[in-house]
């Protein structure tokens, strides 16, 4: 997922966080619900945004959702750009573009 960070803030680009769909994968259902509940700001066609505050429960989540081999690692993973400064909370989870 294509992420930056501004002022504390880790911002995941609209266009790779998960996507809602009734009727579909109860993971990526679920996926979508965790991650949303923990989001300072979560609408549609905007980045989702997340507090230094959440960092851990968003490495943790992220972690689990890895290893539950449900979903690729392209959704799964925070992709930095290749001069950005990975906070150290976030590295396990975390790789540059």
């Amino acid at each position: 997922m294509r992420t930056r960070i501004e002022d504390e803030i880790v911002f995941i680009h609209q266009d790779d966080v998960p996507a809602y769909k009734k009727g579909g994968s109860i993971v990526r259902n679920s996926y979508f619900w965790a991650l949303k509940s923990i989001a300072a700001q979560a609408y549609r066609q905007r980045d989702w945004e997340y507090d230094a505050e959440v960092w851990l429960a968003l490495q943790r989540m992220l972690l689990s959702f890895t290893e539950s081999g449900y979903l690729g690692l392209r959704e799964t993973i925070l992709e930095f750009p290749p001069d950005a400064e990975i906070p150290a909370i976030l590295k396990p989870v975390s790789t540059w573009e």
